[in-house]
């Protein structure tokens, strides 16, 4: 397990433009009750946040989710980050990831999500990437929007409607994905941009959180705190009481403020979405 980033209560970014983006976030994890080790990494530092789920033995998953992290850390303090800093960094954690010879014969691998701070057309943007099955939400004016499709067999199953979503989460094959960073592979991210909004928040998170909590459990917990802190730390601790069967790892990101240079439209500060 790797942790890069701390939480931060109010984080203040200068885009080129002048737009000032104010953040507010904070990330988590544990082992959880069944595992020994604790596969799972993450990095909490703007203008990048993301999870990785490594995978392929405890030494060999440990050190895939670190890999990845680790160079998207590189990022870390710029103001803006876009796609072929993210693919870049993917692929040079898969080179990270070839040289550790002797952690396992199978190779290693991870899964990654995230979110980085980013600009389409001047306008500042999330990028939200994602490879495997951790995933990306939403939650605005108390709508929660998952915003990353798993890359898995059941997501497969349930897009050709042979399966339920709900069928989905106690299917057998529940754990296989079908897409990795790692195991001697060019990554494929897929990427979506949204708007960046005062009042919305973000959740990454690995699988380990949305085996243990409903769709409906996670707007929950999300609508009832409005510190990024408690948010995720309720998140983890209801993981927990709910079987905490996988590494659990979420990290909470609030967009507090956005205002935009002398003469063009502000916004004023918000509590991040109650509904």
């Amino acid at each position: 397990m790797t942790q890069i980033g701390n939480g931060n209560a109010r984080h203040r970014i200068t885009l080129p433009d002048g737009t000032e983006v104010t953040l507010a976030w904070a990330a988590v994890t544990d082992t959880g009750l069944r595992r020994e080790v604790n596969e799972d990494s993450f990095i909490a530092q703007a203008p990048v946040f993301a999870v990785a789920d490594g995978m392929g033995g405890h030494a060999a998953g440990d050190f895939a989710s670190a890999a990845v992290v680790t160079r998207l850390a590189e990022h870390g303090g710029k103001t803006l980050v876009g796609t072929p800093e993210i693919d870049h960094a993917l692929r040079l954690a898969v080179q990270d990831m070839g040289r550790g010879a002797g952690v396992t014969d199978e190779g290693s691998g991870t899964t990654v999500t995230g979110a980085a701070l980013g600009a389409i057309a001047d306008e500042p943007a999330w990028i939200v990437f994602n490879i495997g099955d951790s995933r990306v939400y939403r939650l605005v004016g108390g709508v929660l929007e998952q915003l990353t499709v798993d890359h898995s067999i059941v997501q497969e199953l349930v897009d050709a409607g042979q399966i339920t979503r709900e069928e989905a989460d106690t299917h057998p094959h529940s754990n296989v994905i079908t897409r990795a960073v790692g195991f001697h592979e060019a990554p494929i991210p897929d990427y979506r941009a949204i708007a960046v909004e005062p009042g919305m928040r973000l959740l990454i998170c690995s699988d380990g959180l949305t085996k243990e909590l409903t769709t409906y459990g996670i707007r929950h917990f999300l609508m009832a705190n409005a510190k990024a802190e408690k948010a995720a730390r309720q998140l983890l601790e209801a993981a927990l009481g709910n079987g905490g069967r996988d590494n659990v790892t979420a990290i909470v990101v609030d967009v507090l403020k956005v205002v935009r240079p002398a003469g063009a439209q502000s916004s004023g500060e918000v509590e991040p979405a109650r509904g």
